[in-house]
């Protein structure tokens, strides 16, 4: 994410500013928002171990570690044990009426199934926690009422399900994963050259150690469990990474493959839409219709970009921003706005397109599937879209699948693409997978964290 200067006035406005929600896009829903005093919460009971919508008037959820800076919205929720009391949960609550809400933590094992712990084992509090920070939207066409979440402090790393659930039916509205570490052994991580001929022009390839000589590892080639990430996403995450070397001497792993193993799509910088304004049209906009309530934004019509030649531009690699450009303060001024996309095509994918993005949660979602005319050559969709400046893609794929951002925005090996290596243990007799390593690492940025050259030796 080459974040220049310009990208800066509009950060430090937004002071919740990276939903991850689910936009509502039923045309036949009624108006956003409209809820009975006395409704039930329509929410499916089954608790899901990720990043999840339970509620359709749950939207624009954001989850971060806090900093204190203007661009502490794009942090992922990760923390070092010290600082585990440092992650935030925001989001909007659509409809006139607050709901008394509570949130919970479950401490989960490295392939987020829940652990044996019991709550005093990671918790110093009761696992019950009232949601007391919220305020009413400020003026806007669908009500609303924003809430804010301190996560409290735990004593162990590792993986946690943040889950908030309505305090009344106990039954869950959303979950988010979270994780918080302790570098307890040394990771170092370098941008490789991914074998297989063209793949070295498409693929970044992150090669990394693990140097323990600190901590005692018992069987660590077989033991450790490390996990690699890309833009913080866990739906493409490569899992169950064995080493490719064993140093015993040195007390090193190395993990550096030649089957791809560690090697992802670049793809390309992420497409953007301002919809910061709703009286002058943003970037990416191509009309405002200020008589519709909600109002309504038709984006500019866009073309596939595989098989052209890399452009180098600033983008947020795959987040938002959430303002209203007139007032200030997207958390409670900015209002939810119906948002059209377009995308040409000339003839039809090979599978359903869909947005994708922290907009969708990183998943494919029936609100974010577009719709293909071929006597027009376009596909459309719309959705419920809170007032900021998004990142998205154009992909195409199955629900429950990986999807293929390749097919409309390419691959190229000089995206700027952000990376983490997660290092689980497990210690004899414990319970519990220890996150006990963590490194992240910027590719083709301009802060590109690395360790020297000659990282294998």
């Amino acid at each position: 994410m080459r974040r220049s200067a310009y990208l800066f006035p509009l950060l430090a406005a937004a002071a919740a500013c990276v939903p991850l929600g689910t936009p509502i896009t039923d045309p036949n829903a009624g108006k956003p928002g409209q809820s009975s005093p006395v409704q039930a919460p329509r929410a499916n009971a089954q608790l899901r171990f990720e990043d999840a919508t339970y509620d359709p008037d749950i939207q624009s959820v954001q989850c971060y570690a806090s900093s204190g800076q203007p661009t502490e919205i794009f942090n992922a929720p990760v923390v070092s044990l010290a600082q585990a009391g440092g992650i935030v949960l925001e989001f909007d609550f659509l409809g006139s009426q607050s709901r008394r809400l509570t949130a919970r933590l479950v401490h989960c094992n490295a392939d987020w199934t829940p652990s044996t712990l019991t709550d005093l084992q990671f918790l110093n509090d009761i696992n019950e926690f009232n949601l007391t920070d919220y305020r009413t939207s400020v003026a806007t066409q669908v009500p609303y009422y924003h809430y804010r979440f301190q996560v409290p402090g735990v004593k162990l790393s590792g993986n946690f399900l943040l889950v908030v659930q309505d305090a009344n039916t106990r039954t869950p509205l959303l979950s988010r994963r979270l994780l918080v570490y302790e570098n307890q052994v040394e990771v170092q991580a370098q941008l490789g050259l991914a074998p297989g001929g063209s793949a070295r022009y498409t693929m970044q390839q992150i090669d990394f150690l693990i140097r323990y000589g600190a901590y005692p590892l018992v069987n660590p080639a077989v033991e450790t469990k490390v996990v690699l990430r890309q833009n913080f996403r866990w739906d493409n995450a490569k899992y169950g990474l064995r080493p490719t070397f064993v140093r015993d001497a040195e007390q090193q792993l190395d993990y550096q493959y030649f089957n791809f193993e560690n090697a992802f799509p670049a793809l390309n910088e992420f497409r953007y839409a301002d919809l910061r304004s709703l009286r002058t049209v943003g970037v990416g906009v191509a009309r405002l219709d200020m008589q519709a309530s909600p109002r309504e934004v038709l984006l500019l019509p866009e073309t596939t970009r595989g098989g052209r030649t890399y452009t180098q531009y600033e983008d947020a690699d795959g987040q938002r921003v959430f303002e209203n450009r007139e007032y200030g303060n997207g958390t409670t001024n900015a209002d939810y706005i119906w948002t059209t996309f377009q995308l040409r095509a000339e003839s039809p994918a090979p599978g359903p397109v869909y947005v994708f993005g922290a907009l969708s949660d990183w998943k494919l979602k029936d609100d974010f599937k577009l719709t293909y005319n071929a006597e027009q050559q376009l596909y459309t969709g719309r959705a419920l879209l809170k007032q900021g400046y998004y990142n998205y893609y154009y992909v195409v794929g199955q629900p429950g699948t990986a999807p293929d951002a390749g097919y409309f925005e390419g691959s190229y090996q000089l995206t700027e693409n952000q990376y983490d290596i997660l290092v689980y243990y497990r210690p004899p007799g414990t319970r519990a997978d220890l996150l006990i390593g963590y490194r992240p690492l910027v590719v083709n940025g301009a802060q590109v964290r690395t360790s020297q050259p000659g990282l294998f030796r």
